[in-house]
């Protein structure tokens, strides 16, 4: 079973790239449909939406590229307030299947290859996990298909990573899918949030970690006392 899940996951990958997948999941690509597909929303919105979601799902659980750019799509065709939602949600959902399918396929042998080390990483991770899991999700700096693999060699709950995922993403999700309203006058996807965008980002990473410094700080005074 485990060998016919990877095979599974290696073999869509190969297929979108094998059949020019990626060329659709550009800037460029969106642009010249936009009508296209606001004339297929506006006919078919229920559809659209359902496309939508099970293709953001699916690009995410597969880490294919295109990220951002489904999401200024996604901005663009729904909105930002239906457009965040169908984002965070599809994501969500991605993200869970990479993790779970990590979990299942690598994580045993992993953590047997890495000895105590490893162990105590896990450990560290898992007691204090939604706090960095929140921090690893709203800080722009780390990528999001490593973020949906790692915590699947801990020993972190499913319920935890699925919390930690869905609340973590949504200031990020929300400032570009707001963007993807402007699509039409956005000609790059470099420099797109400013610093100071990014900067909030950091500091609501750093208070995710407030708890973990607190516990830190009051298991040294027990220890002390």
């Amino acid at each position: 079973m485990k060998i016919a899940l990877g095979l599974v996951f290696v073999a869509l990958i190969v297929a979108f790239f094998a059949l020019g997948g990626q060329r659709y999941l550009s800037l460029e690509a969106v642009k010249a449909h936009r009508d296209a597909l606001l004339a297929f929303a506006h006919e078919h919105y229920v559809a659209a939406f359902a496309i939508a979601f099970v293709t953001y799902a699916g690009a995410t659980a597969l880490s294919l590229p295109g990220g951002l750019v489904l999401s200024l799509t996604m901005g663009f065709i729904f909105g930002r307030w239906a457009g965040t939602v169908l984002v965070v949600l599809a994501a969500t959902l991605g993200a869970t299947l990479v993790f779970l399918a990590a979990r299942y396929l690598f994580a045993d042998a992993a953590r047997r290859r890495m000895g105590a080390l490893g162990e105590r990483i896990s450990a560290g991770f898992t007691e204090n996990a939604l706090s960095y899991l929140l921090f690893l999700r709203l800080v722009p700096l780390f990528p999001f298909f490593l973020v949906n693999l790692a915590p699947a060699f801990t020993r972190i709950r499913l319920a935890t990573f699925v919390l930690g995922t869905f609340f973590g993403i949504i200031p990020a999700t929300f400032v570009y899918v707001n963007l993807g309203e402007t699509l039409g006058r956005i000609d790059s996807l470099s420099g797109l949030v400013s610093p100071e965008t990014i900067g909030a980002f950091v500091l609501l990473g750093l208070l995710a970690l407030v708890p973990v410094f607190v516990r830190k700080r009051r298991s040294r005074q027990v220890a002390n006392s």
